[in-house]
Protein backbone atom coordinates (compact mmCIF):
# COMPACT_ATOMS: atom_id res chain seq x y z
CA UNK A 1 0.00 0.00 0.00
CA UNK A 2 3.12 2.58 0.92
CA UNK A 3 4.95 1.67 -2.36
CA UNK A 4 1.75 2.41 -4.03
CA UNK A 5 0.54 5.33 -2.72
CA UNK A 6 4.15 6.93 -3.04
CA UNK A 7 4.07 5.79 -7.42
CA UNK A 8 1.39 7.81 -7.19
CA UNK A 9 3.17 10.94 -6.10
CA UNK A 10 5.68 10.48 -8.37
CA UNK A 11 3.28 11.05 -10.83
CA UNK A 12 3.30 14.98 -9.75
CA UNK A 13 -0.56 15.25 -9.45
CA UNK A 14 -2.51 18.13 -8.48
CA UNK A 15 -1.54 20.07 -5.41
CA UNK A 16 -4.94 18.40 -3.55
CA UNK A 17 -4.22 15.65 -4.38
CA UNK A 18 -0.75 14.79 -3.35
CA UNK A 19 -1.99 16.45 -0.01
CA UNK A 20 -4.34 13.83 -0.13
CA UNK A 21 -1.82 11.16 -0.44
CA UNK A 22 0.60 12.14 2.12
CA UNK A 23 -2.48 12.42 4.46
CA UNK A 24 -3.10 9.04 3.85
CA UNK A 25 0.48 8.00 3.91
CA UNK A 26 0.50 9.26 7.95
CA UNK A 27 -2.54 7.70 8.50
CA UNK A 28 -0.87 4.71 7.14
CA UNK A 29 2.14 5.37 9.76
CA UNK A 30 4.94 6.20 7.23
CA UNK A 31 6.21 9.34 7.82
CA UNK A 32 9.75 8.80 6.33
CA UNK A 33 9.43 10.91 2.99
CA UNK A 34 8.40 14.09 5.27
CA UNK A 35 10.80 13.30 7.92
CA UNK A 36 13.36 13.32 5.56
CA UNK A 37 12.10 17.04 4.01
CA UNK A 38 11.45 18.79 7.38
CA UNK A 39 15.56 17.45 8.30
CA UNK A 40 16.51 19.13 4.78
CA UNK A 41 14.35 22.27 6.23
CA UNK A 42 15.22 22.10 9.31
CA UNK A 43 19.37 22.18 8.65
CA UNK A 44 18.67 25.04 5.62
CA UNK A 45 20.23 22.27 3.00
CA UNK A 46 17.10 21.53 0.73
CA UNK A 47 18.64 24.46 -1.94
CA UNK A 48 21.96 22.14 -1.78
CA UNK A 49 20.02 18.83 -3.00
CA UNK A 50 18.55 17.81 -6.05
CA UNK A 51 14.85 16.82 -5.45
CA UNK A 52 13.14 14.10 -6.83
CA UNK A 53 9.32 14.68 -7.84
CA UNK A 54 7.65 12.99 -5.10
CA UNK A 55 10.63 15.23 -2.36
CA UNK A 56 9.02 18.27 -4.22
CA UNK A 57 5.52 16.68 -3.39
CA UNK A 58 6.81 16.24 0.36
CA UNK A 59 8.46 19.64 0.38
CA UNK A 60 5.24 21.46 -0.40
CA UNK A 61 3.14 19.06 2.33
CA UNK A 62 5.82 20.42 4.87
CA UNK A 63 5.67 23.69 4.16
CA UNK A 64 1.62 24.09 4.12
CA UNK A 65 1.46 21.18 7.51
CA UNK A 66 3.88 23.18 9.54
CA UNK A 67 3.01 24.47 13.11
CA UNK A 68 4.72 27.37 12.85
CA UNK A 69 2.59 30.34 11.34
CA UNK A 70 2.55 31.37 7.74
CA UNK A 71 4.15 34.60 7.82
CA UNK A 72 6.98 34.70 5.11
CA UNK A 73 7.87 32.87 2.35
CA UNK A 74 11.64 33.11 1.00
CA UNK A 75 12.42 31.77 -2.30
CA UNK A 76 16.29 32.30 -1.18
CA UNK A 77 16.18 29.32 1.45
CA UNK A 78 15.01 26.95 -2.03
CA UNK A 79 17.23 28.47 -4.87
CA UNK A 80 20.56 26.83 -5.96
CA UNK A 81 22.94 25.83 -7.80
CA UNK A 82 20.82 22.25 -8.62
CA UNK A 83 17.37 24.55 -10.09
CA UNK A 84 16.65 27.74 -11.19
CA UNK A 85 14.47 30.32 -9.35
CA UNK A 86 12.09 30.25 -12.17
CA UNK A 87 11.72 26.37 -11.90
CA UNK A 88 11.58 26.58 -8.12
CA UNK A 89 8.83 29.12 -7.73
CA UNK A 90 6.49 27.37 -10.33
CA UNK A 91 6.83 23.99 -8.24
CA UNK A 92 6.35 25.95 -4.97
CA UNK A 93 3.14 28.03 -6.46
CA UNK A 94 0.68 26.53 -3.43
CA UNK A 95 2.81 27.57 -0.88
CA UNK A 96 3.54 31.06 -2.39
CA UNK A 97 -0.36 31.30 -2.19
CA UNK A 98 -0.36 30.07 1.59
CA UNK A 99 1.22 32.93 2.66
CA UNK A 100 1.06 36.19 3.47
CA UNK A 101 4.44 37.95 2.73
CA UNK A 102 6.31 36.25 -0.31
CA UNK A 103 10.03 37.45 -0.80
CA UNK A 104 11.22 36.54 -3.90
CA UNK A 105 13.62 39.09 -4.16
CA UNK A 106 17.75 39.12 -6.18
CA UNK A 107 16.55 35.54 -6.95
CA UNK A 108 16.85 35.59 -10.65
CA UNK A 109 13.23 35.34 -11.42
CA UNK A 110 12.43 36.62 -15.02
CA UNK A 111 9.77 37.41 -16.54
CA UNK A 112 8.56 33.85 -17.67
CA UNK A 113 7.00 33.51 -14.11
CA UNK A 114 5.21 36.77 -13.82
CA UNK A 115 2.15 34.84 -15.53
CA UNK A 116 2.10 31.95 -12.50
CA UNK A 117 2.61 34.96 -10.26
CA UNK A 118 -0.61 37.14 -11.77
CA UNK A 119 -2.40 33.17 -11.22
CA UNK A 120 -1.60 33.86 -7.63
CA UNK A 121 -2.56 36.99 -7.27
CA UNK A 122 -6.44 36.34 -8.39
CA UNK A 123 -6.43 32.92 -6.80
CA UNK A 124 -9.62 32.89 -4.88
CA UNK A 125 -8.91 32.73 -1.62
CA UNK A 126 -5.09 33.92 -1.86
CA UNK A 127 -3.86 34.67 1.26
CA UNK A 128 -0.55 37.18 -0.39
CA UNK A 129 -0.73 40.81 0.95
CA UNK A 130 3.15 41.61 0.23
CA UNK A 131 5.41 40.81 -2.40
CA UNK A 132 8.68 41.47 -3.05
CA UNK A 133 10.24 40.97 -6.72
CA UNK A 134 12.94 43.18 -6.67
CA UNK A 135 16.16 42.86 -7.97
CA UNK A 136 14.72 40.66 -11.04
CA UNK A 137 15.37 40.98 -14.66
CA UNK A 138 11.21 41.09 -14.98
CA UNK A 139 11.62 44.04 -17.57
CA UNK A 140 8.51 45.81 -19.14
CA UNK A 141 7.37 42.23 -20.58
CA UNK A 142 7.01 40.79 -17.00
CA UNK A 143 5.16 43.69 -15.45
CA UNK A 144 2.45 44.02 -18.14
CA UNK A 145 2.17 39.96 -17.15
CA UNK A 146 2.02 40.52 -13.71
CA UNK A 147 -0.25 43.63 -13.73
CA UNK A 148 -2.75 41.07 -15.16
CA UNK A 149 -3.35 39.83 -11.75
CA UNK A 150 -3.15 43.18 -9.74
CA UNK A 151 -6.56 44.49 -11.72
CA UNK A 152 -7.98 41.52 -10.89
CA UNK A 153 -10.88 42.09 -8.05
CA UNK A 154 -9.93 38.99 -6.24
CA UNK A 155 -6.62 40.45 -5.74
CA UNK A 156 -5.70 41.72 -2.33
CA UNK A 157 -1.94 42.66 -2.58
CA UNK A 158 -1.28 45.56 -0.23
CA UNK A 159 2.72 45.78 -0.68
CA UNK A 160 4.67 45.37 -4.01
CA UNK A 161 7.91 46.00 -4.25
CA UNK A 162 9.62 46.02 -7.42
CA UNK A 163 12.89 48.09 -7.36
CA UNK A 164 15.36 47.10 -9.61
CA UNK A 165 13.06 45.39 -11.85
CA UNK A 166 14.19 47.17 -15.46
CA UNK A 167 10.97 48.85 -15.75
CA UNK A 168 10.58 51.79 -17.70
CA UNK A 169 7.47 54.09 -19.02
CA UNK A 170 5.42 51.18 -20.54
CA UNK A 171 5.69 49.32 -17.47
CA UNK A 172 4.63 52.12 -15.52
CA UNK A 173 1.42 52.69 -18.04
CA UNK A 174 0.66 48.71 -17.53
CA UNK A 175 0.82 49.22 -13.34
CA UNK A 176 -1.41 52.70 -13.68
CA UNK A 177 -3.93 50.51 -15.60
CA UNK A 178 -3.99 47.75 -12.87
CA UNK A 179 -4.55 50.55 -10.16
CA UNK A 180 -7.04 51.95 -12.03
CA UNK A 181 -8.89 49.03 -11.97
CA UNK A 182 -8.42 47.61 -8.46
CA UNK A 183 -7.66 50.74 -6.83
CA UNK A 184 -8.45 50.06 -3.30
CA UNK A 185 -6.50 47.53 -2.04
CA UNK A 186 -2.43 48.26 -2.28
CA UNK A 187 -1.40 50.02 0.22
CA UNK A 188 2.55 50.54 -0.62
CA UNK A 189 4.55 51.12 -4.03
CA UNK A 190 8.34 50.68 -4.25
CA UNK A 191 10.11 51.62 -7.89
CA UNK A 192 12.86 52.51 -7.05
CA UNK A 193 15.49 51.96 -9.19
CA UNK A 194 13.81 51.83 -12.68
CA UNK A 195 14.54 54.05 -15.71
CA UNK A 196 10.89 55.24 -15.48
CA UNK A 197 11.24 59.06 -16.72
CA UNK A 198 9.04 62.01 -16.50
CA UNK A 199 6.60 59.85 -18.88
CA UNK A 200 6.42 56.87 -16.90
CA UNK A 201 5.86 59.41 -13.43
CA UNK A 202 2.79 60.49 -15.87
CA UNK A 203 1.58 57.18 -16.39
CA UNK A 204 1.57 55.90 -12.97
CA UNK A 205 -0.03 59.44 -11.65
CA UNK A 206 -2.94 59.27 -14.22
CA UNK A 207 -3.62 55.36 -11.33
CA UNK A 208 -2.64 57.18 -8.86
CA UNK A 209 -5.33 60.35 -8.85
CA UNK A 210 -8.23 57.65 -8.88
CA UNK A 211 -10.48 58.84 -5.96
CA UNK A 212 -10.79 55.00 -4.48
CA UNK A 213 -6.86 54.74 -4.81
CA UNK A 214 -5.49 54.02 -1.14
CA UNK A 215 -1.97 54.32 -1.93
CA UNK A 216 -0.14 55.78 0.77
CA UNK A 217 3.49 55.15 0.64
CA UNK A 218 5.27 55.90 -2.72
CA UNK A 219 8.92 55.00 -3.69
CA UNK A 220 10.47 56.75 -6.34
CA UNK A 221 14.22 56.87 -6.04
CA UNK A 222 17.03 57.16 -8.59
CA UNK A 223 13.93 56.65 -11.59
CA UNK A 224 15.33 59.60 -13.96
CA UNK A 225 12.28 62.02 -13.07
CA UNK A 226 12.72 66.18 -13.36
CA UNK A 227 11.04 69.30 -13.05
CA UNK A 228 8.72 68.14 -15.96
CA UNK A 229 7.31 64.94 -13.67
CA UNK A 230 6.96 67.18 -10.90
CA UNK A 231 3.98 68.37 -12.45
CA UNK A 232 1.63 65.03 -12.00
CA UNK A 233 3.05 63.99 -8.33
CA UNK A 234 1.71 67.48 -7.26
CA UNK A 235 -1.88 66.75 -8.92
CA UNK A 236 -1.95 63.57 -7.03
CA UNK A 237 -1.13 65.26 -3.66
CA UNK A 238 -4.37 67.99 -4.22
CA UNK A 239 -7.50 65.06 -3.93
CA UNK A 240 -9.83 65.26 -1.56
CA UNK A 241 -9.56 62.72 -0.02
CA UNK A 242 -5.69 62.55 -0.45
CA UNK A 243 -4.10 59.21 1.19
CA UNK A 244 -0.28 59.52 0.36
CA UNK A 245 1.41 59.77 3.38
CA UNK A 246 5.31 58.73 2.63
CA UNK A 247 7.05 59.90 -1.17
CA UNK A 248 10.23 59.44 -1.70
CA UNK A 249 12.09 61.22 -4.67
CA UNK A 250 15.67 61.13 -3.67
CA UNK A 251 18.31 60.84 -6.20
CA UNK A 252 16.43 62.25 -8.60
CA UNK A 253 17.19 65.72 -10.63
CA UNK A 254 14.49 67.55 -9.67
CA UNK A 255 16.57 70.92 -8.86
CA UNK A 256 14.71 74.28 -7.62
CA UNK A 257 11.92 74.02 -10.83
CA UNK A 258 10.72 70.73 -9.47
CA UNK A 259 10.43 71.57 -5.85
CA UNK A 260 8.42 74.64 -6.68
CA UNK A 261 6.15 72.52 -8.86
CA UNK A 262 6.08 70.07 -5.86
CA UNK A 263 5.18 72.68 -3.23
CA UNK A 264 1.80 73.95 -4.89
CA UNK A 265 0.96 70.04 -3.84
CA UNK A 266 2.38 70.31 -0.69
CA UNK A 267 0.68 73.48 0.28
CA UNK A 268 -3.17 72.51 -1.18
CA UNK A 269 -4.90 72.04 2.40
CA UNK A 270 -5.97 68.05 0.96
CA UNK A 271 -2.64 67.36 0.92
CA UNK A 272 -2.24 65.17 4.00
CA UNK A 273 1.90 63.85 3.23
CA UNK A 274 3.86 63.33 6.53
CA UNK A 275 7.06 61.60 5.18
CA UNK A 276 9.24 63.20 2.07
CA UNK A 277 12.48 62.41 0.79
CA UNK A 278 14.44 64.48 -1.09
CA UNK A 279 17.90 63.94 -1.08
CA UNK A 280 20.38 64.37 -3.63
CA UNK A 281 17.83 66.23 -5.76
CA UNK A 282 20.15 69.11 -7.04
CA UNK A 283 18.25 71.32 -4.62
CA UNK A 284 19.18 75.01 -3.57
CA UNK A 285 17.89 78.30 -1.44
CA UNK A 286 14.90 79.00 -3.98
CA UNK A 287 13.68 75.79 -3.69
CA UNK A 288 14.20 76.09 0.31
CA UNK A 289 11.63 79.49 -0.38
CA UNK A 290 8.94 77.10 -1.99
CA UNK A 291 9.19 74.71 0.52
CA UNK A 292 8.94 76.93 3.75
CA UNK A 293 6.39 78.54 1.87
CA UNK A 294 4.20 75.30 1.31
CA UNK A 295 5.01 74.55 4.96
CA UNK A 296 3.82 77.79 6.55
CA UNK A 297 0.46 77.23 4.21
CA UNK A 298 -0.24 73.83 5.43
CA UNK A 299 2.00 73.29 8.34
CA UNK A 300 0.10 70.05 10.15
CA UNK A 301 0.86 67.27 8.62
CA UNK A 302 4.42 67.12 7.28
CA UNK A 303 6.73 65.35 10.12
CA UNK A 304 9.54 64.45 8.13
CA UNK A 305 11.78 66.05 5.78
CA UNK A 306 15.21 64.62 4.16
CA UNK A 307 17.38 67.04 2.37
CA UNK A 308 20.88 65.84 2.34
CA UNK A 309 23.19 66.19 -0.01
CA UNK A 310 21.61 69.42 -1.65
CA UNK A 311 22.87 72.82 -1.80
CA UNK A 312 20.56 74.29 0.73
CA UNK A 313 23.61 76.78 2.22
CA UNK A 314 22.73 78.26 6.00
CA UNK A 315 20.23 80.94 4.36
CA UNK A 316 17.94 78.14 2.80
CA UNK A 317 18.01 76.21 6.00
CA UNK A 318 16.81 79.53 7.75
CA UNK A 319 14.36 79.86 5.78
CA UNK A 320 12.55 76.65 6.64
CA UNK A 321 12.70 77.83 10.16
CA UNK A 322 13.17 74.64 11.71
CA UNK A 323 12.38 75.51 15.01
CA UNK A 324 8.74 76.87 14.82
CA UNK A 325 7.87 74.19 11.95
CA UNK A 326 6.75 71.11 13.82
CA UNK A 327 8.10 68.71 11.75
CA UNK A 328 10.84 65.53 12.87
CA UNK A 329 14.27 66.56 11.29
CA UNK A 330 16.47 63.17 11.75
CA UNK A 331 20.22 63.78 12.05
CA UNK A 332 22.28 65.50 9.48
CA UNK A 333 19.32 66.26 7.09
CA UNK A 334 21.18 69.18 5.21
CA UNK A 335 24.43 67.44 6.03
Amino acid sequence: MFEYIKKKIEKNPSPEKFLNLFHCLNELGDSSLMEQIQNYVTAGTVNKVKLSSSQWSALIFVLLTSEQEMNVFKLKDFVGSQIKADEVLLKLLPVVKAYRSAQLNSCGVTDECCVALASVLTSNPSQLRELNVSGNKLGNSGVKMFSSGLENPHCKLEKLWLRYCEITDEGCAALASALRSNPSHLRELDLSWNKLGDSGLKHLCEGLKDPQCKLEKLSLSSCDVTDEGCVALASVMKPNPSHLRELNLSWNKLRDPGIKLLSTGLENPQCQLEKLWLSDCSVTYHGCAALASALRSNPSHLRELDLTKNQLTDSGVKLLDLYTLKFHIPYGIFS
